[in-house]
């Protein structure tokens, strides 16, 4: 077996807990993972983990009072989410009245969804072997 890295085991969003409420609704309503079991940890953090399957792929975890400032990230630029059923994700973004912006990757036979989370994070939502129906695109 190599050593090393195999993998990302997580993504953690760190805000007030008004802001993680907003993105625990975004993350479940319009992405699509859902909720499931957290850890209690020894610190007291407080948050949600949120699934894709069976895997805690995203975490929320709601900043200590006096601690809302947003952390820089440098250039970090977005969440990408390898994703399933296209037209049902755009009918969710549609009704929810979020902007965004749609990029075709023929090499890759992919299309991609591109668009922000409450908070202002780039997110990527990515449909292998899916086809764009153009006469609903934006």
């Amino acid at each position: 077996m190599t050593e090393g890295v195999r993998g990302i085991d997580h993504i953690n969003l760190r805000a007030p807990s008004d802001l993680i409420e907003r993105l625990r609704r975004f993350y479940i309503d319009i992405v699509g993972l859902h909720e499931g079991p957290r850890p209690s940890f020894r610190s007291g953090s407080r948050g949600y983990w949120l699934y894709a399957g069976e895997r805690p792929l995203l975490h929320l975890s709601i900043s200590a009072e006096g601690d809302a400032s947003a952390q820089s990230t440098g250039w970090f630029n977005h969440l990408a989410f390898a994703c399933t059923d296209l037209s049902a994700t755009r009918a969710r973004l549609d009704a929810a009245g979020l902007p965004y912006r749609i990029d075709v990757v023929d090499s890759l036979n992919q299309v991609q969804l591109f668009l922000h989370d409450p908070a202002g994070t780039g997110v990527e939502l990515n449909f292998s072997d899916a086809k764009l129906n153009t006469s609903t695109s934006p």
